[in-house]
């Protein structure tokens, strides 16, 4: 797993925050018929970007920990959440989501945008998923992309929609290893006019439901459901969520 680099930052800041903003809410609202995410509840923001997902659930009251192993979007993490970070509200820490600990317990963890898919192999996932267990001591959920979804990442596309950012994007997939090699190039605009070029190449594994099912087990999560964002309350059966191009998983 690799973190993102200064300039794709700044460009995820600009053009892919929007996803965060859209799921928060959705989630936050699931989250409450739990029991969690109430006013004080500690939450652990896993790979938490530049901090949207985090801005949400601070508004609502929450405590939030934000962990990201780039530099780079933690700083403006930090930037989009300002006021909270003043009144200790939030933090943000630089860690491997394969490899950390936290110094108390959180009620609730969350990870989104297809963050898992960044691990490189089950074993990745396995210790990921046991860091989360050892530090929440509520539900864990999180998004993944499915193979599927994996494979369909990888075609070409040219997204010039906004004034804001052209972006070109293109893939290889590995289907023995199933992985996907995915680079982003293009130019993105600042809110004061300044332009910038990025470029960036991340990688993207697929792992089976199956799998995912044995990894939480082993890791210490009893129960889990797979779903769709637009229904966290309904559990999709595993063949209709090989079906979907990312599901969301509540493992507790």
């Amino acid at each position: 797993m690799s973190g993102y680099g200064e300039l794709f930052a700044r460009a995820y800041n600009i053009r892919w925050s929007a996803y965060a903003r859209r799921v928060a809410p959705l989630i936050y609202d699931f989250c409450r018929t739990l029991g969690v995410g109430t006013e004080g509840s500690s939450v652990l923001d896993l790979c938490c970007g530049t901090g949207q997902l985090a801005e949400y659930f601070l508004a609502q009251g929450c405590d939030v920990t934000g962990l990201d192993l780039s530099p780079y979007m933690l700083k403006h993490a930090e930037e989009n959440a300002q006021e909270y970070v003043l009144a200790g509200k939030a933090r943000f820490i630089q860690g491997d989501a394969t490899d950390f600990t936290l110094d108390r317990l959180c009620h609730l963890a969350v990870c989104t945008f297809s963050a898992m898919n960044h691990l490189a192999d089950e074993s990745a996932l396995e210790r990921c998923f046991r860091c989360v267990r050892n530090v929440c001591d509520g539900p864990f959920v999180f998004d993944i992309d499915t193979v599927r979804g994996v494979k369909a990442s990888t075609m070409f596309q040219v997204d010039d929609l906004t004034e804001e950012m052209l972006l070109v994007s293109q893939g290889v997939y590995d289907p023995g290893r199933r992985r996907a090699c995915l680079r982003f190039v293009g130019c993105a605009a600042t809110a004061s006019g300044e332009h910038f070029r990025f470029d960036e190449t991340v990688y993207h594994t697929g792992f089976e439901l199956e799998v995912i099912e044995d990894v939480l087990r082993g890791a210490g999560w009893t129960k889990h459901r797979f779903s769709r964002i637009d229904d966290l309350q309904t559990a999709l059966s595993r063949t209709d969520a090989q079906q979907q191009t990312r599901i969301f998983v509540c493992a507790c």
